[in-house]
């Protein structure tokens, strides 16, 4: 489960891809199927979260994971490889990696 938290001692991951519209969905299938044949069983994996742009360019994947190296291990897999070269033919892709600085909640009075 994503746990946003200052607290956590995690590696975020917000990766956005562009796309053209039509291929908006096929990129999704790509990422979930990625996902679920070989992610989200890799050392270190946390969890994900996977986001559809409402104007239909953008999808962008929020992942969690315990360090860098288990992550470019998870890269380095064969396994999700042929989705992810896929998707690379039909997106732009813009990685970034993130920690947590400050997280708000709603103002009590």
């Amino acid at each position: 489960m994503t746990v946003i938290s200052t607290n956590n001692n995690v590696l975020t991951f917000i990766n956005v891809f562009t796309v053209e519209p039509e291929n908006q969905e096929r990129l999704i299938d790509l990422l979930t199927s990625a996902t679920d044949v070989s992610v989200r069983y890799a050392p270190g994996f946390i969890s994900c979260s996977l986001h559809r742009g409402t104007e239909g360019t953008k999808v962008t994947m929020y992942a969690q994971w315990r360090s860098a190296e288990e992550y470019q291990a998870m890269r380095n897999d064969p396994k999700p490889l042929p989705y992810l070269q896929e998707a690379m033919t039909i997106a732009k892709f813009e990685p970034g990696s993130y920690e947590v600085v400050k997280t708000f909640e709603p103002a009590t009075e």
